[in-house]
């Protein structure tokens, strides 16, 4: 018997040896790489020799800090205000650069700011755009996730019938996914185009030349939003057919039962097509939360981070910065941030959704 299952276990390996090498070289190592390279200074291509730096690029990409400030006084004591009837305020340059009493605000730039009273406060950041690239990713995966899931499960509910040439509704709402992404994104490049678009050109039509044309790409206010609709649209069927793999898990008997009882169409799915769906739902949100964290391929042929940084995202900033700056400890950082980040929500979610007795 012992003989029978080391065999069968040897077997096994052998098996599955080739993925795992493949899985260890192109995965792992890398990885391990990339955290190695995060605490060093090295670039692509320099000819300086690579220094351990600690952790001085994490330091430089997350480094945040406030100053505080009142509006500038004449000798009178009283505020002056700009032509826009506006309030000054002192220069945030005067504070971060050469001034020994805040050391350590040098190298740091205006991330935002708000009012509080009379004075103002700054938030200063040592990587503006990287923060910007953060936050971005963060309003990109809190909109697409729950609304790319909720509309996937509508069609999977919509598609799950008995009914002729339903097969057709189903590869109709698919055909997006196997679509190359770069070819999508540069279909609704055209289609948000400012001035030929289709978008335009149909919100024109709808309203009689009431809707004014809007540039969806080149303006900062309107571009994310953009990508986010192009983005739900394109993947929402992928996820359209795990849930609808899930629905037809659930047995039809237990509709024939509620149906029985008088139960309506909002009572059975709350109470029986919900709770059939739970694990099914874990599977999506996380999958869903993975992609939407690594977006980078419709950033890069949409907009390439513009416009004025609005469009900037993680794995964005990660490529950018690796190969495009030639800064693989900056693209490393980048990289080991995003993966601390995305498995800790992972893990959250994970909790949320756990089986409680």
């Amino acid at each position: 018997m012992a003989s029978q299952f080391l065999k069968s276990n040897r077997t096994g390996w052998l098996m599955a040896g080739p993925a795992a090498f493949l899985i260890g070289m192109f995965i792992i190592l890398p990885f391990v790489f990339a955290i190695i390279l995060s605490f060093t200074n090295q670039r692509l291509i320099s000819p300086n020799p690579t220094e351990f730096t600690g952790l001085s690029n994490y330091r430089q990409l997350l480094s945040v800090a406030t100053l505080t400030l009142d509006p500038i006084k004449d000798a009178a004591g009283v505020m002056q205000k700009a032509a826009d009837g506006t309030l000054e305020y002192p220069a945030i340059r005067s504070f971060t650069r050469g001034n020994p009493d805040f050391a350590h605000l040098a190298g740091m730039r205006e991330w935002f700011s708000f009012g509080w009273g009379e004075s103002r406060t700054y938030v200063l950041a040592r990587d503006v755009v990287f923060l910007t690239a953060l936050v971005n990713t963060f309003i990109f995966v809190l909109v697409v996730a729950p609304v790319q899931g909720a509309l996937a499960l509508g069609l999977a509910l919509l598609i799950n019938q008995k009914m002729r040439g339903i097969n057709v509704f189903r590869t109709i709402y698919f055909m997006p996914v196997v679509v190359s992404i770069v070819v999508v994104s540069l279909l609704w490049r055209f289609i948000y185009d400012g001035d030929s678009g289709l978008l335009n050109n149909l919100l024109g039509a709808i309203s009689f030349g009431a809707i004014p044309r809007v540039d969806w790409l080149g303006n900062p206010n309107t571009a994310l939003g953009a990508i986010m609709a192009m983005s739900i649209w394109q993947a929402v069927g992928f996820h359209m057919v795990i849930w609808l793999s899930g629905l037809q898990t659930i047995s039809p008997t237990l509709y024939e039962a509620g149906a029985i009882e008088g139960a309506t169409k909002w009572q059975s799915f709350r109470y029986i097509t919900w709770p059939g769906l739970k694990n099914t739902a874990i599977l999506v949100l996380i999958v869903i939360t993975m992609q939407a964290f690594a977006v980078f391929a419709q950033i890069d042929v949409m907009t390439n981070g513009g416009p004025l940084d609005s469009t900037q995202t993680i794995v964005f900033q990660a490529i950018e910065r690796g190969y495009g700056k030639q800064d693989i400890s900056g693209g490393s950082t980048i990289s080991v941030i995003l993966f601390v980040l995305v498995l800790s929500i992972s893990l959250f979610q994970r909790w949320i959704t756990r089986e409680r007795p």
